[in-house]
């Protein structure tokens, strides 16, 4: 027969049971006290015993027992279960003695039961209360029927017999109802404490790292919160400090106009020195409490995304353009070619027309570049060895622009050198950068040198390559605008070429500089993420792993 409950009881619940079974226990001695006073007292023809003997070691033994349990509630490791069964046994064996060895307490004694058993069906599990409810009725009416057979039957009724043994099943079923509701509701209590604690560590995780500032004020400027990006705008003021006055007067001043007028100025403001302007937003956060929130914006960081919503606009305003003048400009480069081939054209005529097949190509050639960044396609990374690789694609470059075999020049470790990228990303980056160097990296009047070269940085540094020429090299006025969109300092570029190319690699999970030559020169240095070489003849999954890694 189980004596735990059903129902798990949760933390708080069984703290409160053992505080209650306390309590419980302290009844139980009082229940005791009383019987051996009704039974050693000097209150001679308060009750009748028929057996002295038996109600005077009763009374004894049960005020020990109940000292023992009042011991043992608050030292014993058992389960509370185990101990208040044990204890409601003791109870009716002790009941249903009193009843046999003293006359005329019966009434009393099953009240007191009544209580016992009621308090320990909150505990106990549905079986055992109604276990020990039957056997305390049982108790009863076989006492009653004891005692018909004995000397002392004379006016007693077996109709309060019958009645306290059925009180006594009802109020188990029902104490035991009202107890597992009880541990129900603490135990949602509790699953709801622990989601709410949940919320809140989650809320307080997410206002402390956002990078808008948020403060919190009362009525008097005192602030009650600051999360991280607030402290930081606000110079990393000591945790003592928590007064808006002291910490920025010129934010505490809009804040007190807000509050006289309700307008919003969200103008640029300097909190304080060497830090960042700030666009501040104010707003009630209860009236009752008068508690009041502090939005603090980077104005750099505004300005940042405000730039990167009118790219982002420019750039699909740019595809649809570039789409639609796609078609007419092939029309027309069609139309001058077709000119071209015509034999009766004036060598004037002919000079226009070059003009004009040219400046078509041109502008197929941004149209592609718009298009392409428009429309690009997700990066597929692989392992690559980089000296094999740029050497391959040098001699490609040069077979398909018929460029001389002295211009561009490799140059690559000995040690084999592993990189994961797309290689048809890799391919387009660098096509753009020797493109960008054949173009621009030559001095007047001088032949193009170009170096790719495949290395690493440092000892166990990560794979670079590196396209250098020997060309007057990026101003350092420009040096910070080159990998902008639209960004060109020549009549004929279309400013993407370097701007692709550094979108392509960020998609890699690379990332493209620009490196300063010493004596004359620029260098674009593209920096790879590294992998390791596959083993000769294993093909084991931490190879695998270790290729992509």
């Amino acid at each position: 027969m189980p004596l735990t409950p059903s129902t798990a009881l949760p933390t708080g619940i069984e703290a409160a049971h053992r505080r209650e079974l306390y309590f419980f226990t302290l009844y139980r001695v009082l229940q005791a006290a009383m019987l051996v006073l009704a039974t050693h007292g000097p209150f001679d023809g308060l009750v009748n015993l028929t057996h002295p003997q038996v109600a005077r070691w009763l009374s004894l033994v049960y005020l020990l027992l109940a000292l023992v349990f009042l011991l043992m509630g608050r030292r014993s490791k058992r389960p509370l279960p185990t101990q208040v069964a044990m204890a409601l046994g003791v109870d009716i064996a002790v009941a249903l003695l009193a009843k046999y060895s003293i006359v005329g307490v019966e009434s009393g004694v099953s009240l007191l039961l009544l209580v016992n058993l009621g308090a320990a069906a909150v505990i106990l599990s549905l079986q055992a209360s109604l276990a020990f409810a039957i056997v305390a009725a049982a108790g009863t009416v076989a006492e009653y029927v004891y005692s018909q057979l004995g000397e002392q039957s004379a006016g007693r009724s077996l109709a309060p017999a019958v009645m306290y043994a059925v009180t006594y099943v009802a109020i188990s079923l029902l104490c035991h109802l009202l107890g597992r509701q009880m541990r129900e509701s603490a135990a949602l209590a509790d699953q709801r404490g622990v989601e709410l604690a949940s919320l809140s560590q989650l809320n307080e995780l997410i206002i402390r790292r956002m990078r808008t500032g948020v403060l919190v004020l009362d009525s008097v400027g005192h602030v009650r919160l600051m999360n991280e990006a607030a402290w930081m705008l606000l110079g990393e003021p000591k945790p003592d400090q928590r007064e808006l006055e002291a910490l920025s007067a010129g934010l505490h001043q809009r804040w007190k106009r807000w509050r006289g007028d309700q307008q919003q100025d969200t103008g640029p403001l300097a909190l304080v020195a060497d830090r960042p302007l700030v666009s501040p937003h104010f707003a009630t956060l209860a009236m009752s409490d008068e508690l009041f929130v502090v939005f603090l914006d980077d104005s750099a960081l505004v300005s940042r995304r405000a730039e990167e919503l009118t790219l982002s606009t420019l750039g699909r305003l740019s595809a649809s353009i570039a789409h639609e003048v796609r078609n007419p400009l092939a029309a027309i480069h069609h139309a001058a070619q077709l000119l071209e081939e015509s034999t009766d054209l004036p060598t004037t005529d002919r000079r226009l027309v070059e003009i004009i097949v040219n400046h078509c190509g041109r502008m197929n050639d941004t149209i592609e570049n718009v298009l392409a960044l428009s429309r690009r396609e997700r990066s597929r990374p692989e392992s690559i060895e980089l000296a094999h690789w740029v050497q391959r694609f040098v001699e490609e470059f040069n077979t398909s622009h018929f460029i001389d075999r002295n211009t561009i020049l490799t140059s690559a470790g000995q040690r084999p050198l592993h990189a994961v990228i797309d290689p048809r990303q890799l391919h387009q980056v660098l096509s753009a950068l020797v493109q960008n160097a054949l173009t621009y990296g030559r001095l007047p009047d001088q032949p193009a040198s170009i170096a790719i070269s495949a290395r690493q940085l440092g000892s166990g540094g990560a794979p670079v390559v590196e396209v250098i020429d020997r060309g007057p090299g990026v101003p350092p006025s420009v040096v910070a605008s080159i990998f902008e969109p639209f960004y060109t300092t020549s009549e004929f570029g279309s400013g993407l070429g370097l701007y692709i190319a550094r979108q392509l690699c960020e998609a890699n999970q690379a990332r493209l500089d620009y490196v300063s030559v010493a004596g004359g020169g620029s260098c674009f240095r593209i920096t790879l993420a590294r992998a390791q070489p596959l083993r000769v003849g294993s093909d084991s999954p931490d190879n695998l792993l270790a290729a992509k890694a």
